[in-house]
Parts: C-alpha cells; structure tokens; sequence
C-alpha cells in the first residue's frame, strides 16, 4: 500500500494525465474545515463552535451551541465582528434548534469568509431578533479560530 501511494504522491503518467498532480489539485481545494468559538452574549450562556467545511462547491455550516433552548433561534453570517457587527445579515443561516443548526451555502469559497471581516452571530428569537446570544467572529485565513 505504501508503494502505491508513494506513487501517487511522486506523480505518473497515464495516457499523458498526470495522476500525482491531478491528485495534488484535488487534496488542495479539500480545504481544512475552519473551528469557530461561539461565546455566549447578553449572559444567555450559550456557547460552542460553529464548523464551516468546503464541499465542492459549496461551504456547509454545522453550529453546535450548549445551554440553547428547544425554540428556534434565527442564525446568521454578518460582516464585521461580533465586537462591531453590521445589523443587517450577509447570509442566512438555518435556525439553531435545540443548541444545532445546519445550513449549505450554494455557490462560495470558504476563503471568501475568511478575510477577518466576517462573524457567526445568533439571535434569541424571531420575535427578539435585536438580542444576540451567541456570536464567533471567522477568523481570517492563516489566523486561526478566534
């Protein structure tokens, strides 16, 4: 097994396809899913990550926050941080229900969100939209979760 992957890893030649590097360009744009550290706001004690991963095309969005209540909280993708953020959401997200949200973003490089200007924030309810209680800043790419 070791011999084969040595293989492709060193590349070779097939029909003039080039499987090592054709290899190589697949595991790069498999790029590392990005840890975000949800901290509870207005001492709601909600807490936990949110994970952004590529697939594909597209950028997958998994929140998982402890001490959320059963009721559904609107979540969202804002510019800014969670220390300045802008009002007005950049990309919806999926409620959070029972502390657990997932949502696909059709269409992004998750690259695009790590610029350092971007943050996960969630909201109490439909009805209480201007209290936050859980927000993660995206770190920018290279820097980290915040």
């Amino acid at each position: 097994m070791k011999k084969i992957t040595l293989a492709l890893l060193a590349g070779f030649t097939i029909s003039g396809f080039t499987v090592g590097a054709a290899l190589a360009d697949s595991m790069m744009s498999a790029a590392k899913p990005v840890s975000v550290t949800m901290k509870a706001q207005n001492a709601s004690g909600e807490t936990g990550t949110a994970t952004l991963t590529q697939q594909g095309a597209d950028i997958v969005v998994k929140i998982a926050l402890k001490g959320a209540p059963s009721t559904a909280q609107p979540a969202h993708i804002h510019m800014g941080t969670c220390a300045n953020l802008n009002p007005v959401p950049k990309y919806p997200l999926s409620n959070v229900v029972n502390g657990a949200s997932t949502t696909t973003l059709k269409g992004m490089k998750l690259a695009s969100l790590q610029t350092g200007g971007f943050a996960i924030n969630v909201h109490k309810s439909a009805t209480d939209i201007k209290t936050y209680v859980s927000c993660g800043d995206i770190a920018k790419a290279g820097g980290g979760s915040m």
